[in-house]
C-alpha cells in the first residue's frame, strides 16, 4: 500500500518539472495528428492510434500525471474533431483508462503480461462497461443491446490488436532508453 502511494505522489510531482511539460505537449500534438487519422466504423467503433501518446505518457510520468493528460486530452481531441454529441462520460474514461494504465505501467519493465492485463481491465471496465452506458444514454440506444454489438470488437479485435501494438512500441522505446529515468 505504502509504494501504491508513493508512486502516486512521484506520477504527482512530475507535474512541476518543465521536462515533464514540454514532453506533454509534444506527446499532445502527437495524439491530436494521429486522432485526425481515425477511422469510424458505422458508429459503433472506430480504428485509430490516437491513444499511443497517451499511454506512452502513462508509462513515463504515472497515473496521476496521465489521468489530467487524458482528460485534457479527451477535451481537445473533441474540439479538434468530435465525433458525435459531448458527454462527460466519455472523459471520465479517458481519465480512469490512464489511471488504470499508469498503475500497471508507471516505473515499471514493459512486460507482454502487464500490457494484455492492464488493456484487458480497461476493454472490460471502462470500454464494454461505461463506455456502452454513455452511448446508450447518448443515444437512446438499450445497453444490452449495444453491448451485444461491441462485445466481439472489444474482446477479439480491439484488445489483442492494441495490446500487440502498445507491446511493440513499447519494447521499442524501452530498448532505445526512453524508460530510463534520470
Amino acid at each position: 500500500m505504502e509504494k501504491i502511494r508513493q508512486n502516486l505522489v512521484e506520477s504527482a510531482l512530475e507535474l512541476k518539472k518543465l521536462r515533464v511539460l514540454t514532453t506533454l505537449a509534444v506527446m499532445g500534438a502527437l495524439s491530436l495528428a494521429l486522432k485526425a487519422a481515425d477511422v469510424d466504423i458505422g458508429g459503433v467503433a472506430s480504428i485509430g492510434f490516437a491513444g499511443i501518446p497517451n499511454q506512452v505518457v502513462d508509462m513515463l510520468f504515472g497515473p496521476v500525471t496521465g489521468t489530467f493528460f487524458g482528460g485534457a486530452m479527451d477535451v481537445l481531441k473533441f474540439f479538434i474533431k468530435p465525433t458525435g454529441a459531448f458527454h462527460f462520460g466519455y472523459t471520465f474514461n479517458a481519465m480512469l483508462a490512464a489511471f488504470i494504465y499508469g498503475c500497471f505501467y508507471y516505473k515499471k519493465p514493459v512486460r507482454f503480461w502487464r500490457i494484455l492485463a492492464a488493456k484487458g481491465l480497461i476493454e472490460v471496465v471502462v470500454n464494454l462497461g461505461f463506455g456502452t452506458l454513455w452511448s446508450a444514454q447518448l443515444y437512446g440506444r438499450a445497453f444490452l443491446a449495444t453491448l451485444k454489438l461491441r462485445i466481439g470488437w472489444s474482446l477479439f479485435i480491439n484488445w489483442p490488436l492494441n495490446t500487440a501494438v502498445f507491446y511493440l512500441i513499447a519494447k521499442g522505446l524501452e530498448k532505445a532508453g526512453v524508460f530510463r529515468k534520470g
